[in-house]
């Protein structure tokens, strides 16, 4: 098929997935998920410093050299409410498998249930991922073969891979559905409460009495509790407009008093001169962000899912969550392709945030964009007939 002729096929899809969509939607969780990896995106290739450090690739955060900068990581450190909207699809997924509105007689097992349901879940995620591996491994054996002096992409150019860590954590949240949808089920908001009262007890063992082994097990904790609380937007329970304004502020509230602290910075996002990060290991604050996320987006949410039953909007959206994990993989490889093409003309990108280095950030945007879309023509097809193939398969 020509390029035309596959353009509008592409279109005619998009209109007739549009037009299908139930009334019943919440519109704008679709609407976040594709933002956060959009901010996400947006951050790793324009707002970081990335240069050469000893032959490797890295890309500090020049928050610390930005008046005020660290009030910015607050609106846009994304991923908890990324994993706020995967607990509100994966609740509604493990619904789907177990058939809950049929009589309970007639639900499938929960045994089965689990077993289609991480069948479904993790093949959407972790087949176009092994897709990423096996393209990056054949292209390091390759660079072994051909380049003198080559450590391994891992050692030279790390950057490429690191964000893969949050889609580590993302699976590892995923496969424990069948675990937490039930014990939702069964308990409601009470599970959410005890996990956020075990990340609060296990950062006081970290921090209180120097246990810097507990922050692992917060990485793990954290993500959980984060997950959960989409659990609690996906059944209503934040339905009534007072308990989402108490979210928002409740979870500033903390992080105001957290960050206050002198073992927490003030930071969301890593940046050089401090001594340990928010994200890896995660700490509560990260939980006491999720939380005020959560009630900025069930606030918003109501306006989003008016405007977003415009038919450009929704069709942007539909479109760009099709491929939106082909892009969360491929994006700093967009960026690499980049870096080195700038390389080898002559140029070495800037190690800090100086004036010039301001000036070229839109051509940190345009430019991986550019081969971002390449990769998205070459690799996008997989991810979608994946998720044509699962959607075969429901039930």
């Amino acid at each position: 098929m020509s390029g035309p002729g596959r353009m509008r096929t592409m279109l005619a899809e998009l209109d007739e997935r549009a037009a299908s969509t139930p009334e019943s939607r919440d519109r704008a969780v679709d609407f976040f998920r594709v933002a956060a990896i959009g901010v996400v995106v947006v951050w790793h290739w324009a707002l970081s410093v990335t240069h050469r450090d000893d032959g490797t690739l890295t890309n500090p955060n020049p928050v610390e050299d930005v008046p005020g900068g660290w009030l910015l990581t607050w609106v846009f450190q994304v991923m908890p409410l990324f994993f706020i909207i995967g607990g509100f699809a994966n609740l509604t997924g493990w619904d789907s498998v177990r058939n809950r509105t049929t009589p309970a007689e007639n639900r499938r097992p929960l045994g089965a249930a689990a077993r289609l349901f991480l069948r479904k879940r993790l093949s959407r995620l972790l087949l176009p991922t092994l897709l990423f591996v096996v393209v990056w491994v054949v292209a390091d054996v390759a660079a072994w073969l051909m380049l003198d002096d080559y450590d391994g992409a891992l050692a030279v150019m790390p950057i490429v891979f690191t964000p893969l860590w949050f889609l580590g954590a993302y699976v590892g949240v995923t496969m424990l559905v069948p675990v937490t949808a039930t014990l939702h089920r069964r308990h409601g908001p009470v599970v959410a409460v005890l996990l956020g009262v075990a990340v609060a007890a296990v950062d006081l063992g970290r921090f209180g009495v120097d246990q810097g082994w507990l922050g692992a097990l917060n990485t793990a904790l954290v993500w959980l509790f984060v997950h959960q609380l989409g659990y609690l937007w996906r059944d209503g329970a934040l339905d009534a407009v007072w308990r989402r304004w108490a979210c928002l502020a409740g979870g500033l509230l903390l992080l105001v008093f957290s960050t206050r602290l002198d073992v927490y910075p003030l930071s969301m996002v890593a940046i050089p001169s401090e001594h340990i990060s928010h994200m890896l290991p995660t700490t509560a604050v990260i939980g006491a962000l999720a939380v005020a996320q959560l009630g900025a987006a069930t606030l918003s949410a109501p306006s989003l899912n008016r405007w977003l039953r415009r038919p450009v909007p929704w069709r942007v959206v539909i479109g760009a969550g099709g491929v939106l994990l082909t892009v969360f993989l491929w994006h700093m490889t967009a960026f690499l392709l980049v870096f080195l093409a700038v390389e080898a003309a002559g140029f070495a990108p800037e190690p800090e945030p100086t004036a010039e280095w301001w000036a070229w950030r839109p051509f940190w945007l345009i430019a991986p964009a550019a081969v971002m879309v390449v990769l998205l023509a070459v690799f996008a097809p997989v991810e979608q007939r994946l998720r044509r193939a699962l959607s075969l398969t429901d039930g």
